[in-house]
């Protein structure tokens, strides 16, 4: 599926699809005398080669001609400031309750008005990586900001022949009522005074991403970190599918191909920092080569057709941390690009990375598709299981939802921490649990919507659905060993669910490939039953102030809440 990019006169007007005022406010700016179009990443590396402040190592591009570079391009490093994730409290939504698109219209008006005296750079992507889903992007950034530029090319789908091609033989999206998706960036932009602009609509005073997602368009402000501007053409893209009948996804997906000849399609959802990357590249020791291997969709971003069960990755490339690959580590012959990372000269004089999160939490790169050998765009077997990554230590290291109404609300409860991706303020506990649902912060549509396309998968299409922790379990850490050993005794088959205490819904497996040391909850712990209930309790909140907060823009159906309170009740 494509999206519209051009209008016939009779389709341009007032209550049209693709001309909502905010649109026009950031669409009219492309046109400009003072934009140049960025039509290659040869371009794109060159312009951010040369921008002031890039670092540009001697680390090759490993087979970088494959994908757009000239043979000899370079890693190139660059550092943003004292922000080094993203921030959450910039983000207003056109359309929800409080936000006032009005003021914020005339903000995104000014900031355009003040980029006339700077060179523009247009560049466009495709977002979505197969002919059943490919949306097309732009991006208008200022002169300066090249390796933003440089890095949302590489992030996304360049115009290769081959994909300019797969687009052109792509339907059309909603019948060609879905817009190109537009985005207006300027990193250096600050809120001053000015006639008729009112800065009172912001939900920071230094920043704004403004999402019309209805129109897909945005304005990103003052916001200089790269993972805005991904995660901001993400949460359109989104927004987009989810209008489309797809289930919005911001976890990883793998096929298993097993004995005989079958399959297993294993989703798993989870924060930055919660083990969705190792789980989803994981390749198991190579236990499964001999039937054919593992296949990898995505580790961050794809969406699941609700009626196929089909899977497209939105993305060909990984924006990974770098805390974890050290100078010298194989992994990182596939980087292309880094950010917020230090840099040295050895002892050869060349120019090398220093990483591991010595100069600043968060640090991170853009790796190339080659980093993941047995990479698919998208995965035509239906899913089979949907885990959702918990960070609570009242939940065994595995348990099993069975209703479907439990197990989507689970998703929409999802407890988890504060990754080093994200800025929070200041005095914010970094330990503290927190819910954060189908742990996607992207999301500008009713909550409701996730909702339903997940109890569908369940319900109707008989996807299991468990919960795995990938923190600590009462005081004892759930090792890496322990989650991939309980993925493949799930996927081999081998599981053995058994009752769970008093819980009619929930099922829990004790043993498991590679069990590091006894999780078994006991359920005669007055004090670990008085957490479990603390835990569950405050699952129940959260879905209660879904339905007060904002109007209620967020409520889930009555099903979700008597779903929560029954396992509360069963404690």
């Amino acid at each position: 599926m494509s999206t519209k990019a051009y209008y016939t006169h009779d389709e341009i007007g007032k209550g049209k699809v693709g001309f909502s005022k905010t649109r026009s406010i950031i669409e009219a700016a492309y046109y400009g005398n003072n934009v140049v179009k960025v039509n290659t990443l040869k371009e794109a590396y060159n312009l951010a080669k040369n921008s002031p402040g890039t670092i540009v190592t001697d680390m090759p591009v490993y087979r970088g001609e494959e994908f757009g570079l000239d043979a000899d391009a370079k890693v190139l490093l660059f550092n943003d400031g004292a922000v080094t994730g993203r921030y959450a409290a910039a983000r207003r939504i056109k359309g929800e309750p409080g936000v006032d698109d009005t003021k914020l219209d005339k903000v995104v008006m000014d900031a355009v008005y003040k980029t006339r005296f700077k060179k523009l750079y247009h560049a466009e992507c495709f977002v979505g990586l197969d002919t059943e889903f490919m949306a097309k992007a732009h991006l208008l950034i200022p002169e300066g900001e090249e390796n933003l530029l440089y890095n949302w090319m590489l992030n996304f789908q360049y115009m290769s022949d081959d994909y300019v091609k797969m687009y052109k033989n792509s339907k059309p999206i909603a019948d060609g009522k879905e817009p190109d998706i537009y985005i207006f960036s300027d990193p250096q932009w600050k809120p001053e005074p000015a006639p008729d602009v009112d800065y009172s609509c912001l939900s920071d005073p230094q920043t704004l991403c403004y999402f019309d997602t209805d129109q897909n368009c945005a304005a990103i402000l003052g916001m200089k970190y790269f993972g805005e501007h991904k995660k901001g053409t993400l949460t359109m893209a989104w927004a987009l599918a989810n209008r489309n009948g797809y289930a919005s996804c911001h976890g990883g997906q793998k096929e298993y191909s097993l004995e005989g000849g079958k399959k297993f399609v294993a989703s798993v959802y989870g924060l930055s920092g919660s083990g969705k990357s190792t789980l989803t590249h994981a390749k198991h020791g190579g236990k499964y080569d001999k039937f054919g291997g593992i296949k990898v969709l995505h580790d961050d971003a794809f969406i699941i057709n609700s009626d196929t069960c089909a899977s497209i990755a939105l993305e060909p490339t990984y924006f990974d941390k770098t805390a974890d690959y050290p100078t010298g580590c194989p992994d990182n012959k596939y980087l292309i690009t880094v950010q917020n990372c230090s840099a040295t000269m050895d002892n050869e004089g060349k120019i090398q990375l220093v990483t591991e999160d010595i100069r600043n939490g968060n640090g991170r790169a853009i790796k190339s598709k080659l980093w993941s050998p047995n990479r698919v765009d998208k995965i035509d077997s239906p899913v089979n299981a949907i885990f959702w990554i918990m960070k609570d230590p009242t939940i065994p290291p595995i348990v099993k939802l069975k209703g479907s109404a439990l197990a989507a609300v689970m998703g929409a409860t999802l407890a988890t921490k504060t990754s080093t991706a994200e800025r929070v303020a200041a005095g914010t506990d970094l330990n503290a649990i927190r819910i954060v649902p189908y742990a996607n912060p992207f999301r500008t549509y009713p909550l409701a919507n996730d909702y339903v396309k997940f109890k569908k998968l369940v319900e109707e299409k008989n996807v299991a659905c468990y919960i795995v922790n990938t923190g600590d379990f009462m005081g004892k850490k759930c090792q890496k060993e322990d989650t991939l050993g309980i993925l493949e005794t799930i996927v081999e088959g081998k599981a053995k669910f058994e009752k769970w205490g008093n819980f009619s819904d929930i099922e829990i497996m004790n043993d498991w490939s590679g069990k590091t040391g006894d999780f078994t909850p006991d359920m005669n712990d007055k004090e670990y039953l008085a957490q479990l209930k603390a835990a569950m309790e405050t699952r129940v909140k959260a879905v209660e102030d879904f339905a007060s907060k904002k109007e209620g823009y967020d409520k889930l159906p009555d099903e979700a809440l008597a779903a929560l309170k029954k396992v509360v009740s069963e404690i």
